[in-house]
């Protein structure tokens, strides 16, 4: 049958899994970090997700598509209600690392390689002398747990700024956005985990170099779980 259901943009989806969360039905999950429509008969075409996509990534289209079933709907609930915890959000799901055999690195010892303070976003000034010719340093809060040398790696000769969208409940964009366009940002450094949260963080700083009106070189890195770089 031809119906309206919804469409997900792949291209502007940024991962955060707001969506997800918001379909009661479960039509919506996270596949490689995008949203994904799994099951055309658990989208009732009510549309719930579109508000709560930061991205406007999700749009209403009529094509052919299974009907809406209430019953398998509530059967996958009640099979969900059933299931052991999982932690909800990929980001927040527990698991065990093990690092016993991991090599000791030779300057456990290092000394801290922060050069200003403070190094929230929500904290930090937009205008402040240390921006000035500043190689500039975004990361998620977790990185720096996550990654054992991340002093060395990544705030070492940079100005950092840190924060969790999901957490902070915030978008970043606006003020990321005054601090590369009052002052003289040499580059910027994206330092995010793997998990879809943190895609927030990354499409603030994205949006923030558009609306600068500057051309500044920039880089995405992306931490997995375990502290491995998986790219940059």
């Amino acid at each position: 049958m031809v119906r309206k259901i919804i469409q997900i943009d792949e291209n502007k989806c940024n991962g955060c899994g707001a969506c997800a969360a918001a379909c009661h039905e479960g039509a919506i999950g996270m596949v490689g970090g995008k949203a994904k429509l799994l099951r055309d008969d658990y989208c009732d075409g009510l549309g719930n997700c579109l508000p709560a996509c930061p991205v406007n990534a999700i749009t209403f289209v009529e094509r052919e598509a299974a009907a809406y079933d209430e019953a398998a709907v509530l059967a996958h609930q009640a099979a969900k209600r059933a299931a052991p915890p999982m932690g909800g959000c990929p980001g927040s799901r527990s698991m065990t690392i093990s690092h016993e055999n991991a090599p000791v690195p030779a300057a456990a010892a290092a000394p801290s390689r922060l050069s200003q303070w403070p190094v929230q976003i929500k904290l930090v000034p937009v205008n402040a002398p240390y921006f000035d010719g500043a190689r500039l340093l975004i990361a998620a809060d977790c990185t720096a747990y996550a990654y054992a040398a991340f002093h060395e790696r990544f705030i070492k000769g940079r100005i950092t700024l840190v924060g969790c969208p999901k957490l902070d409940g915030v978008d970043y964009a606006e003020k990321l956005t005054e601090i590369l366009r009052l002052n003289d940002v040499k580059s910027v450094t994206v330092v995010r985990m793997e998990v879809p949260c943190c895609g927030g963080l990354e499409h603030a700083a994205r949006t923030a170099l558009q609306n600068s009106g500057k051309l500044i070189p920039w880089q995405v890195v992306t931490i997995s779980t375990d502290g491995r770089i998986l790219d940059e």
